[in-house]
């Protein structure tokens, strides 16, 4: 992870090249070239300097969770019974080979951490609270809420 204290600075053509990959990651060069006054080569530095500094983690395809099966969305707030170190560490060992959570964020509050969980069903929804989440050691409280709606869901960052 990056110290982000000390990155450089970003640049009007960053921030548009960052902007333009947001709304398309399979942009071509030629087109982030054409709509940035810059050369292909000249683009082609700038994105991999944006890369080895941090700014840019991974390109992937975002999947239509809903179009693959995945038509449960829950949000489950987790309390931990201990706070040391190494519960801690077991807990998120834990919580990151369960490939049900898409997201998990440590949080202020009456809680300690909250899930982002995608499942198929609520059968399998149960099966992920009882069978996984429940006997993961250091767990002492589990609230799950279910999503009825996506009002809004993106993953672009307002840089301008």
């Amino acid at each position: 992870m990056t110290e982000y204290s000390k990155l450089p600075p970003l640049d009007d053509i960053d921030r548009l090249l960052l902007q333009l990959l947001q709304e398309n990651g399979r942009i071509s060069n030629a087109d982030l070239a054409r709509r940035t006054n810059l050369s292909p080569p000249a683009i082609h530095a700038r994105l991999r300097r944006l890369e080895k500094l941090g700014y840019i983690r991974q390109y992937t395809a975002i999947v239509d969770r809903e179009s693959v099966g995945f038509d449960m969305l829950c949000f489950i707030n987790v309390t931990i019974q201990v706070h040391q170190p190494e519960a801690v560490a077991r807990f998120r060992d834990a919580i990151r080979q369960m490939p049900q959570v898409l997201e998990c964020h440590h949080i202020t509050g009456e809680y300690d951490y909250v899930l982002k969980v995608a499942v198929r069903n609520r059968k399998e929804l149960e099966r992920f609270v009882m069978d996984q989440l429940t006997p993961t050691p250091g767990i002492s409280k589990i609230h799950t809420s279910l999503v009825l709606s996506e009002v809004k869901s993106t993953t672009a960052l307002p840089l301008d």
